[in-house]
C-alpha cells in the first residue's frame, strides 16, 4: 500500500529554470535579482511598505526583538498554542513570555484575556493566525494603541489570507512570513520580516545584512559602508528566492488545490463528526482563509491517539501539533504552570492534522476520508 505523507512540498514548474538563471548569472549568495524580485512582488500583492526576505520565519522574528529593543527585564505577550520559535525569538533577548490562553473556535489567541496581561514591563504583543484564519485584529490593535504597545503578526500559516478584506501581516507594526517546506509557499527554509512602519526600514536593513548600512551604500546614500549597529547574517541565498518566484508566481494554482482539498475533508467528514462529537475547523464568516491545515478535534487524547494509530496502520500520516508552551520545562521556568492556559492543554491533547499539501490527489484523500469514517 503506497504510503500517505502528512506533507509533501509541491513544485509549479519554474523553480528549476529560475535556479539555472540564478546560476548563470553568477549571483547566488543574498540580496540578489531573484531575492529583489520576491520582496518587490510581495510588497505590492500585499500592499506593504517594505518586505525583507530572510532565512526563515524564526529569523524575521528575531529581527523583529532586536528591531523592537526587547531585552532583560521587558515582557511580550504571546499565546501558548504555537511553536516555540515564536517566544524563542524574543526570550533569547532576555525578554519575559506572558502566555495568553486561546479561544475555543479558531484556536487563536483569545483577544478578551489580552489586556489583563499588560503591565508596566510589556513592550509587545505577539499574535499567531493559526491554520492561516485570522485572529481579532481590530480588538488587539485598539488594545495596542491605547497602551502604546507595538503589535508584530507570526503569520507562517496565512500568507494571503484576510480579514473583512484586509490581508494578514498589514495589521501589526511588523509581521513574518514561512516559506519552509510544510507551509503554502516553500523555498525549503525561508521566511519574510513585513514592515507596516516606515520608521523601521532603515534599521531593519541594518540588523539584516549584518550591522552594516550596505543598503544606503548600494542606493549611493553614503560613499562606503561600515558597521553601524548590532545585527546578523539572515540573507536567504539568492537561489531559494528563485524558488520561491516560481512558487508565488503560481499563487492561484497553489491556493486553489489546497482550497479543494480543504473544502472535500470540510464536506465529506461533515456528517461523520455531527454524529460522533468531533469537532472541525471553525472559520467566522468574515475571515478569508489560507486553506494551511485542516484538523479534527477529537473527544479525548486517547481517542486522537488511537486514530493517529488506525491511519498510520493504513499507511496514513496523520499527526498532532503544538504542546503547550506555557507548562513545557521552559515555559515553567518563565513561570508558567498547568492550569494557566486550559483551553491550550484542552486542545492540545484533541487536535489532529490530517494530510493536506498542494498536489495530494482526489484518490489518496479518498483513502484518508474513507479510513477516519471506518474508524468508528
Amino acid at each position: 500500500m503506497k504510503p500517505i505523507p502528512f506533507n509533501q512540498p509541491g513544485f509549479v514548474g519554474r523553480e528549476l529554470e529560475y535556479i539555472s538563471q540564478a546560476v548563470a548569472c553568477g549571483h547566488i549568495s543574498g540580496d540578489g535579482s531573484f531575492t529583489r524580485k520576491v520582496q518587490s512582488r510581495l510588497e505590492q500583492d500585499l500592499g506593504v511598505h517594505r518586505v525583507l526576505l530572510a532565512t526563515s520565519c524564526t529569523d524575521a522574528l528575531e529581527m523583529s526583538s532586536l528591531l523592537l529593543g526587547l531585552g532583560p527585564g521587558d515582557e511580550f505577550i504571546v499565546p501558548s498554542y504555537t511553536f516555540v520559535s515564536t517566544v524563542n525569538a524574543f526570550a533569547l533577548r532576555g525578554a519575559r513570555p506572558v502566555f495568553v490562553d486561546i479561544r475555543p473556535d479558531t484556536l487563536n489567541i483569545d483577544e478578551r484575556l489580552v489586556e489583563s496581561r499588560i503591565g508596566p514591563k510589556t513592550r509587545a504583543i505577539v499574535v499567531v493566525h493559526y491554520a492561516g484564519v485570522a485572529c481579532e485584529m481590530e480588538v488587539l490593535g485598539e488594545i495596542a494603541a491605547r497602551h502604546g504597545i507595538p503589535l508584530v503578526e507570526d503569520n507562517a500559516h496565512g500568507l494571503f489570507a484576510g480579514l473583512r478584506g484586509r490581508l494578514l501581516g498589514t495589521f501589526g507594526s511588523l509581521a513574518t512570513l514561512s516559506f519552509h517546506e510544510t507551509k503554502n509557499f516553500t523555498c525549503g527554509e525561508g521566511g519574510a520580516l513585513i514592515i507596516n512602519d516606515p520608521a523601521l526600514v532603515e534599521p531593519a536593513e541594518i540588523i539584516r545584512d549584518k550591522g552594516t548600512n550596505r543598503a544606503q551604500f548600494f542606493r549611493g546614500q553614503v560613499d562606503k559602508y561600515t558597521w553601524v549597529g548590532m545585527g546578523s547574517s539572515f540573507l536567504p541565498s539568492d537561489l531559494l528566492a528563485a524558488v520561491l518566484l516560481a512558487q508565488l508566481e503560481g499563487r492561484d494554482r497553489i491556493l486553489e488545490a489546497r482550497r479543494r482539498v480543504w473544502l472535500r475533508y470540510r464536506t465529506e467528514l461533515a456528517s461523520w463528526a455531527a454524529n460522533h462529537g468531533i469537532g472541525l475547523p471553525a472559520v467566522p464568516e468574515d475571515r478569508e482563509q489560507s486553506f494551511h491545515l485542516f484538523y479534527l478535534l477529537m473527544r479525548s487524547l486517547s481517542e486522537r491517539q488511537a486514530l493517529i494509530e488506525h491511519l498510520r496502520s493504513r499507511a496514513i500520516m496523520a499527526v498532532f501539533h503544538y504542546q503547550p508552551l506555557h507548562s513545557s520545562p521552559m515555559g515553567r521556568s518563565f513561570g508558567g504552570k498547568p492550569g494557566d492556559c486550559p483551553v491550550t492543554e484542552d486542545i492540545s491533547d484533541r487536535l489532529l492534522r490530517l494530510p493536506l499539501f498542494n498536489w495530494l490527489s482526489e484518490a489518496d484523500q479518498s483513502r484518508v476520508i474513507e479510513a477516519i469514517i471506518e474508524f468508528g
